[in-house]
């Protein structure tokens, strides 16, 4: 399946701007292998995984991977840009469930009732590898390692639900928003980046959507942590000045 049917509806594909990607990359010369991979799978193993990963044209922003109620065929690795999830509630709003940036795994949300319970729309321009379920699980039952690897991926995304939920449960906005920065710091050191230099892809709105905010408390948090010196603040680009004072805002009680 390619990774969109649906994503490149819409798009003009005769644009003569040329893809910058490298659609080269596989599991071996990845540099996110490290992340999206157990250590333990040998070279020939990631080569057997590598003949099932497909990986097509990158995601334009706004596009999507998936929709919600989709069939479920596929998980995904995201190899660049930031993906978010999000439902539908019955009114008709979205409610933002979850970013996904470089080296992390979505989709398994369809794996229960082989449709996916939500949607994922790029931020921004984004790469993923998809990989079908169907070759996955027959890869898992001979590769011990890959199988119970992504149980604990599985297992990563239910305890993240748990801490969404307990990051909505705080009673200051200034603790959510603390708790998101610091979440994306240490996610991009588990991809060796800066985790006190970053791009926030997402908007104010997400955010606070995310978070359970209106926009103007979300910049209303920023502005406060600016002004003490907590954080430095370009439009998008964060720079966490005082990590450790940012931990005591997540964790003021």
């Amino acid at each position: 399946m390619d990774v969109g049917v649906e994503v490149n509806a819409g798009v003009d594909n005769s644009s003569p701007t040329p893809c910058t990607h490298d659609f080269q990359v596989n599991c071996s010369n990845c540099r996110l292998s490290a992340i999206c991979l157990p250590f333990s799978l040998e070279a020939t193993e990631i080569d057997e995984l590598d003949r099932i990963v497909q990986r097509s044209k990158p995601l334009q922003k706004g596009q999507h991977l998936y929709r919600e109620s989709d069939d479920f065929q596929s998980v995904y690795a995201v190899r660049a840009g930031t993906i978010k999830a999000y439902r539908t509630t019955d009114d008709g709003r979205e409610q933002v469930t979850g970013f996904y940036f470089p080296g992390e795994i979505l989709g398994m949300d369809g794996i229960s009732n082989n449709s996916h319970a939500s949607s994922a729309k790029a931020l921004e321009t984004a790469s993923v590898c998809e990989i079908p379920f169907s070759s996955l699980e027959k890869l898992s039952a001979v590769m011990p390692h890959l199988q119970r690897h992504f149980f604990q991926l599985m297992s990563r995304e239910i305890t993240e639900d748990q801490q969404l939920i307990t990051l909505l449960s705080k009673s200051s906005a200034d603790e959510r928003v603390a708790a998101l920065l610091l979440s994306v710091s240490t996610r991009n050191a588990r991809r060796q980046l800066s985790a006190t230099q970053f791009r926030l892809s997402m908007s104010r709105v997400d955010i606070g959507n995310y978070l359970g905010l209106t926009v103007e408390t979300v910049s209303r948090v920023f502005s406060r942590l600016q002004k003490l010196k907590v954080l430095d603040v370009e439009n998008k680009e964060i720079q966490i000045l005082d990590i450790e004072a940012l931990r005591k805002v997540a964790d003021a009680r």
